[in-house]
């Protein structure tokens, strides 16, 4: 017992996560038994949606001081994490729309969606987004009311500089308590993805697990795309710098990022690889990597806009160019209030399906698969914010 609860937590899960394949191989539709550990671990990451939701893109929002501070450096490393993290968002819908990895399963699982693509009208749907009642839409668990309010929030804090310095430390340490509570609840991710996996593999059958295998193509072919095109193409054509170089200069972040998959825990090796390898400007780095730490997720971004997508498939939704639309934004919204610890990415899917309307029942099948998927998502954050601070700093020195 001493030597398993030595071993870091993803160890532990992966152990599990092997474990669970084989019990669920073994036990086949017996599995199911073990469908309430599972519940448990669902239900309290369901009970962090909401206020991990409003904290960290509030919170997020005010780490950005004041608009006379961002200066030049504020002003343009924002713009990066706007226009990559919507990019990552595109690609991973273009991504999902080209493998469709949850056509062929519709109806394996459990929920329905009410829809009426007759009468779907864009603006009407943009005109929903406004929330009317902040605390009705917190009850309701209707996100995207709860992300504009929470994104309004951290901006009027931001304009009121030093009258609402109080209000700036609330969001904060509830920023902080609510990313506490998240690695808590993540110490039992070992045994509920354990329960998890076991029953997807005994119960859902070939469909679905042909469906899962799909996604998981999407989702590694997404990161590939990002890693090789799109951040090349910015390094080479904005930065003027070497592909090769920065990609050898950067290696122990990547390791770290995999084999951690915590962009908090990568962000000291990022701040020393600026530093020592790159060479970059300690006010330039100094600012941009934390900041790109809790706001720049473009790896979340990808695979919350694939989700979308494969949830739409699922669950029978049609998908209109004004969805694919709430897509992207929701895979770049998403990825700016998602934490970067351990398990942020499955809550932050429970908030995209509750945002669209879906039945949380894919959130499991998640929870289950999100092991494998997140490595790549680590390294995709970790890479980006280093790719930004090279053009910040390229322009800052020009």
């Amino acid at each position: 017992m001493k030597w398993w609860f030595g071993r870091p937590l993803y160890v532990k899960i992966t152990i599990m996560l092997i474990l669970g394949i084989v019990a669920g191989a073994a036990l086949g539709e017996k599995a199911s038994l073990l469908k309430p550990l599972g519940d448990v671990f669902v239900n309290l990451l369901k009970m962090l949606i909401v206020p991990l939701v409003f904290f960290t893109i509030s919170a997020g929002v005010t780490k950005m001081e004041s608009p006379k501070e961002l200066g030049r450096i504020g002003t343009g490393i924002m713009l990066y994490y706007v226009v990559t993290s919507t990019l990552a968002a595109a690609v991973g819908t273009l991504m999902g729309l080209v493998i469709r990895p949850g056509l062929g399963a519709q109806g394996l699982l459990a929920g329905t969606v009410e829809t009426k693509p007759a009468s779907f009208s864009f603006v009407n749907q943009i005109v929903s987004w406004v929330p009317t009642n902040p605390v009705q839409a917190m009850a309701e668990m209707n996100m995207m009311h709860i992300i504009i309010f929470a994104v309004l929030v951290g901006v009027v804090v931001l304009l009121l500089g030093e009258r609402a310095k109080t209000v700036r430390t609330v969001l904060a340490e509830g920023s902080d308590l609510m990313i506490r509570m998240t690695e808590i609840i993540m110490e039992l991710a070992p045994y509920g993805i354990f329960a998890l996996v076991a029953v997807m593999v005994g119960t859902l059958g070939g469909k679905m697990l042909a469906a899962v295998g799909k996604f998981l193509v999407a989702d590694y072919l997404s990161m590939v795309t990002l890693l090789v095109l799109v951040y090349p193409t910015i390094l080479k054509f904005v930065a003027k710098k070497n592909v090769l170089a920065f990609y050898r200069d950067i290696s122990p972040v990547i390791v770290v990022a995999a084999t951690t998959t915590s962009s908090a825990a990568t962000l000291p090796v990022s701040l020393r690889i600026a530093k020592e390898r790159l060479g970059l400007p300690e006010k330039v780095y100094g600012f941009t990597l934390p900041l790109g730490n809790t706001v720049n997720m473009d790896g979340a971004a990808t695979a919350f806009a694939l989700i979308g997508v494969f949830g739409a498939d699922l669950f029978g939704v049609p998908i209109t160019p004004a969805l694919v639309v709430q897509f992207v934004f929701l895979g770049l919204v998403l990825s700016i209030g998602a934490a970067g610890v351990k398990g942020a990415g499955i809550v932050m899917s429970s908030v995209l399906l509750q945002t669209l309307g879906m039945p949380l029942s894919l959130v499991p099948v998640l929870a289950a698969i999100w092991p494998l998927i997140d490595p790549g998502h680590t390294v995709c954050n970790n890479t980006g914010d280093l790719v930004g601070t090279v053009v910040v700093s390229s322009r800052v020195t020009d």
